[in-house]
């Protein structure tokens, strides 16, 4: 009976299933970040080439 009990005072474990949590959210935000700067960083480039392709005469 002693065990069942400190058993359910025992917390160790929700405080690594917090950690993961916090660090699931982090990761969605990362990708999430990166996905749009990598789009930006698409039109930006995308932009360039064709300006330096009109600008070289093709």
């Amino acid at each position: 009976m002693t065990f069942f009990k400190n058993m359910l005072r025992d917390e160790a474990g929700a405080t690594a299933i917090e950690y993961g949590l916090i660090a699931a959210l982090i990761a969605v935000a990362a990708i999430t970040a990166l996905s749009n700067v990598g789009s930006e960083l698409n039109t930006t480039f995308t932009a360039v080439g064709t300006t330096l392709e009109s600008a070289n005469g093709e």
